[in-house]
This record gives C-alpha cells, structure tokens and sequence, in this order.
C-alpha cells in the first residue's frame, strides 16, 4: 500500500458539517503521497477501508468506537502500511503508542462553556494528552491557536494555524433578487445564540422572515419554536432543518443578510461562505470570527441583542450599505482558498515525513 503518511477519515459524516467539511475540501488539495482511512473507496485516492459505525450519527456508542479503533486498532494498520507519520483533521490520536502524528483542532468550545455541552470530558481529559504527545499542531485559527495556549499551557511554537477556505465553484455570488429573509446556517447549540437572534428579529417589522438552517436537535429546538411563540413570531421563524449542500448557494445569494452572533467559534465557515456570494454579514466581534470577516461584515456584541437588532434594520433598509458589505465580502473572501490551505498543510507535515 502506497504512501508513508496516512490520513485519519473515522469520523466522517454522511450529512457533512464542519470538520467533515474541512476534511473533504482539503484532502484534494494535499500534494502530497499519502493513504487515506475511510468507510469507503474515494475516487483517484490510496483508500484503505475501515469500519463505517463509528461516527457522531450513531451516538455516544459511535464516539466510544471510534476511540477504542484508535487506540488498538489503528496502531495496527499504521505499521502494517510501514507508515511515518499519521495526519487527523480532528484531535484524535492512539496514546503511548510509536505512531508519529499531527493533528488539526477546529476549536475548544466545550471548554469555554462547559456546563453545557456532554464532550467536555473528552476536551478535558483525552484531547490534552493528544496534544502533548503530537509531534505538531494545526489549528483553523489565531483564536484556537490562543486557546490551545490557555487551556493546555503548550507553546505556541508547536501550533500553526491555517485558515479555512470556501469552495470558489460552488459559494459565489449569483444576481440573484434579495428575498425578506434573514438567514442562519449551522447547528442550535446553545452557544450559536439563537435565542438572542430570535428576540432581536422580534423588534423588526413584520415584513421579514428568519430562516433557521441547519439539523433539528431534540436537545435544543424546541426551546428556540417555544421562543418563537413567546414572542409571537412563530409564523415568521422557518426551521428549515438541515439544508443539502448543493442548495446553500441559492438560499444564501437571495438572503437580506447572514446573522451569525455565536458566542465563540473555532474558524465560522458560514460567514465566509456568505461572504462568497456576496451576501451582507452580521457576525460577532470575539473569538474568530473578526479574522474572517475583516472589515466586510458588521461585527455585534453577541450579548446585546439591541446591536443586533440595530444590524439586521440597519442591513434591510440602507440598500448602500447592503451594496458596500456585498462588495467588501467578495473582495474579503478572495483571500480564502482551498489550494492555500493546502498547500500550507502540506508545509507542516513535510517537515515530519
């Protein structure tokens, strides 16, 4: 089997969100040999096909699969493909083993907010010794790379962030007609501040729309539909579920605005590719996200859902400052690219070959 650095794949999903996302978009751009470990064969790849139930849709049983393949069975496939050096997009790697590896963190959420989410152990406990026994560090931002510091004390000299990029064929602006919807993409964790988004849509007219996309969570959902009819709204909020990837384009080109006031992210993908097609952006002034937007979005604090609500009027009925923040995305994102990313990728994990 071809290839002396193998690509850790377990845990990817079949309905992709970020890190899957992050995988999937890199992989083609890694000039490098390399072997990958995946649930099945992956065009004009060195596949080596592992066990398929070991992901996030089959629960806390997948997690606890995933980890115990790679504690006693990938150490097996890594000498058996004579491998030098094992790359994971996310922070898994077998223990107290002689496996080389690098990993990527996207971020440390669980940590910032730790009473609400069931992975702080694992971010607690296992992602620490992970770290510290990797032989470098990527990480999807400055502010993960700050946190990789904070949380674990390791030293900035063995973390090197490199940033995400968008599909340039895929999110691009479009000339499509603004539609009266405000739109959010990803997940209703608490930490995403929906809440806050919903009350701050409150105080706008009734001539708009909010559009929640992204997979309805037993967890959290309802909480947000009850807000909903608390406010009186629940006829202008659309849950739209977890939206395909080939549909994103046209239901962000024909948005008013992306608002995206998360209490933390790791890198935010969704402003970026917001910004791609050219659609205004209402993102949070903390953690990452200020590195991505720059100065083409409206930057809120996520804790006050008056400036919120002062974007999102501001964005619906100023049609020139909807036209400048259209402009500056484009131009913002340009400086984003999966052969980037790559090939600064491929950078690190030469040096380790």
């Amino acid at each position: 089997m071809p290839g002396k650095l193998i690509i850790n794949l377990s845990y990817l999903l079949s309905r992709p969100t970020g890190t899957s996302t992050y995988a999937l978009n890199l992989i083609p751009h890694l000039q490098i040999d390399h072997t990958l470990l995946v649930t099945q064969q992956i065009t004009a790849h060195n596949c080596y096909i592992i066990p398929s139930n070991q992901t996030a849709e089959q629960g806390l049983r997948g997690h606890i699969r995933r980890l115990s393949w790679t504690q006693f069975q990938l150490p097996q496939i890594y000498k058996k493909l004579r491998s030098h050096l094992l790359f994971s997009p996310i922070p898994e790697a077998p223990l107290y083993t002689q496996c080389r590896y690098i990993v990527n963190v996207n971020d440390l959420i669980p940590l910032h907010f730790p009473n609400r989410s069931p992975l702080t152990s694992y971010f607690r406990y296992y992602v620490p010794q992970v770290l510290k026994q990797a032989e470098h560090i990527l990480c999807i931002s400055q502010a993960t790379a700050k946190d990789i510091t904070d949380f674990f004390g390791i030293s900035a000299n063995k973390i090197t962030p490199i940033l995400l990029a968008h599909d340039v064929n895929h999110f691009r602006f479009l000339d499509l007609p603004t539609s009266n919807y405000f739109l959010y993409i990803g997940r209703h964790d608490p930490y995403k501040n929906l809440h806050r988004v919903i009350t701050a849509f409150a105080a706008l007219p009734c001539d708009y729309e909010l559009w929640l996309a992204g997979p309805f969570d037993p967890r959290y959902t309802p909480a947000l539909q009850t807000a909903a009819a608390e406010l009186n709204i629940s006829d202008r909020i659309k849950i739209l579920d977890y939206v395909k990837y080939q549909d994103l384009p046209t239901i962000i080109n024909q948005a008013i605005a992306l608002v995206f006031p998360s209490l933390w992210e790791g890198f935010g993908l969704p402003v970026l590719e917001a910004m791609a097609c050219g659609t205004p952006v209402i993102t949070s002034n903390i953690s990452s996200l200020p590195e991505v937007a720059g100065d083409a979005a409206l930057l809120v604090d996520p804790h006050n859902v008056a400036q919120i609500t002062a974007a999102m009027q501001a964005i619906a009925t100023e049609s020139g400052l909807r036209s400048q923040l259209s402009k500056l995305s484009r131009t913002r994102a340009n400086n984003f690219s999966w052969a980037k990313t790559g090939q600064s990728t491929v950078d690190v994990l030469s040096r380790y070959l």
